[in-house]
């Protein structure tokens, strides 16, 4: 392969469907086994080489503020200071930094298990022999009786594009279904490369949770500054949270707090007392 490369993390998103916690905080930065959803894009990034505001940007739109103080000269930020414009119109927005390369993109509120925890299981066959002239998407089987997938495979929170689909898309709100994934397959230019691996779509409060007792691995994950003074049973809880009462397959964020009488399962607890329960599912 030698086309040059550079990679995005898609940032940009609302996270409706996690509401009332993205109310708080946009879903990029919420943490998945006390570690940002976006840096584990990053840290994936990195581990196929990709580092530097000169090789990754990050887009922001909804509570970009946030998005762009945990960033800082991390990576390129491109800001959409009227709304997300989907992945489509945030790739396009990119285009005068992208500038003639292809283009690694994945999604911030896509969980892959940690290529630093499992080396195996990593984006490393999205590059892989890549001609430069094809769209890949790394993919898994689709599910039974999910449809919308691309040839009975659904999409895996990663794509790799090249220059010429990129070039002509609108800086406008679409989704690169529509304006690249789509026309490639009916262009015979998409290859499904398929993942060896843990992939999740953290849309949801019961997949979100999902994905923190998977990053815990059957364990519980407690960060160094946490005061545990009660019990924590198969869940993560951030720092500088505080721990009095029972926890059992929970996320308590950073600076959280369970009181001595309280007893949780299955909930997300936030910084504020918000408490959203959900169901974990395979």
């Amino acid at each position: 392969m030698s086309t040059e490369i550079c990679g995005v993390v898609l940032a940009a998103g609302e996270g409706q469907r996690l509401r009332p916690l993205t109310e708080l905080i946009p879903k990029a930065l919420c943490p998945v086994g006390n570690l940002a959803l976006l840096d584990h894009a990053l840290r994936r990034l990195a581990g196929a080489g990709f580092t530097g505001p000169s090789r990754v940007a990050v887009n922001a739109a909804y509570l970009a503020d946030q998005v762009v103080a945990h960033v800082g000269d991390r990576c390129h930020l491109s800001v959409e200071p009227d709304g997300p414009l989907g992945t489509s119109g945030g790739v396009a927005r990119l285009k005068e930094w992208i500038d003639g390369r292809g283009v690694l993109v994945g999604n911030a509120d896509a969980y892959l298990v940690d290529p630093f925890r499992d080396p195996g299981k990593d984006i490393a066959a999205l590059l892989e022999g890549w001609s430069g002239d094809t769209v890949r998407m790394l993919t898994l089987p689709c599910r039974d009786g999910e449809t919308g997938g691309f040839s009975g495979q659904r999409f895996a929170g990663f794509s790799l594009m090249p220059w010429r689909w990129i070039e002509p898309l609108a800086d406008v709100d679409s989704n690169l279904v529509r304006t690249v994934w789509r026309p490639a397959e009916a262009a015979g230019e998409l290859e499904l490369i398929a993942y060896d691996g843990y992939y999740l779509d953290t849309g949801t409060p019961a997949d979100y949770l999902t994905a923190n007792l998977h990053a815990a691995a059957g364990t519980s994950l407690i960060a160094d500054s946490a005061v545990v003074t009660g019990s924590v049973t198969a869940s993560v809880v951030g720092a500088g949270a505080q721990v009095h009462g029972s926890v059992t397959e929970c996320v308590i964020w950073p600076g959280a707090a369970v009181a001595a009488h309280e007893s949780l399962t299955g909930v997300i607890r936030a910084h504020n007392g918000l408490t959203v329960p959900a169901s974990p599912r395979a």
